[in-house]
């Protein structure tokens, strides 16, 4: 079992929990295609949990490697940028839009996805394995994905309209790669 202590270790304990917040992603994307939705937002959630746990593992023993930074990245990417979006497009946009409003939110989904993309490739780019920067620079996909739910809470709610969710999700696309700063935890 030395190898859930040893950051050369594809599957050392951080990673293994990284896993974790990718199978949870996937799950809730199934759960999206079914029109599960209480469950899917479970789903993200608990990978939300496990995004959290896997960074504090691995500075706690020591497991921070390039190959954990690429991981987590990857399921941040599943994780808090491509379920979040699924999520709205298929609870929001495809129940209430059709025609040229579909179209435009189906490009703004993807611009989303693009931008989330690049925030994450840029931050790998730029990551030294353990070091954890004072700030942020730019929304970090985990806040975006936080700011996609509490939008979908307020549509539901019957708070914001379709086309406000709209155009909250293109300020919070471009949020993930503007010069904002954010305080890192």
């Amino acid at each position: 079992m030395k190898f859930l202590y040893s950051s050369n270790s594809h599957f050392n304990l951080a990673n293994l929990i990284t896993f974790s917040n990718i199978a949870a992603g996937l799950i809730a994307t199934f759960l999206i295609s079914q029109n599960i939705f209480l469950w899917a937002a479970v789903f993200a959630w608990i990978g939300g949990v496990f995004d959290i746990m896997d960074g504090k593992v691995a500075r706690k023993y020591n497991l921070s490697s390039e190959f954990g930074i690429q991981l987590d990245s990857f399921a941040d990417f599943l994780s808090f940028v491509l379920v979040p979006v699924f999520f709205i497009f298929q609870a929001i946009y495809l129940t209430n839009l059709s025609g040229f409003w579909l179209f435009i939110a189906g490009v703004v989904s993807i611009c989303y996805v693009i931008s989330g993309l690049r925030r994450l490739i840029e931050f790998n780019i730029n990551a030294d394995a353990g070091e954890v920067e004072k700030f942020f620079v730019g929304v970090p996909t985990p806040l975006g994905a936080i700011l996609l739910w509490i939008f979908y809470l307020l549509n539901l709610a019957g708070l914001f309209s379709t086309i406000s969710i709209i155009i909250l999700m293109i300020i919070t696309a471009w949020s993930l790669n503007s010069k904002i700063k954010i305080p890192h935890p």
